[in-house]
């Protein structure tokens, strides 16, 4: 017995995803980001949800709580504001764009914040 789950990718007819998912690269960088805040003793946990026409990275400072912040990818979105966005608590948008890295530079802001 293994424990490998296989999650289907296509749906049967229409040949699109039945899911969203990062890729190798998107949640490559998303997971440097957060390691090096998890190293700040910023962030403590995290959770990936796949849906049907999004893909979230939710951070958390405690497991308890609310999440601090979602990486979100909505490829709906694409052509228009960009897939990739920061959202934070309570819904608002802190960057989005077509770009993933970049979308991500709203917390170099944060990582190197100056404190008197």
């Amino acid at each position: 017995m293994t424990n490998v789950v296989s999650l289907p990718t296509s749906s049967s007819r229409s040949g699109k995803p039945s899911q969203i998912a990062f890729d190798r690269k998107e949640l490559s960088a998303i997971l440097n980001v957060y390691g090096q805040m998890v190293s700040q003793g910023e962030w403590k946990d995290y959770a990936m949800d796949f849906l049907k026409n999004k893909a979230v990275f939710s951070i958390y400072r405690k497991a308890s709580e609310h999440a601090l912040y979602r990486i979100e990818k909505v490829p709906a979105l694409s052509k228009k504001q960009g897939q990739f966005a920061v959202i934070a608590p309570g819904g608002l948008v802190l960057k989005r764009g077509h770009d993933l890295k970049t979308v991500l530079r709203v917390f170099d802001k944060q990582r190197f914040k100056v404190t008197p």
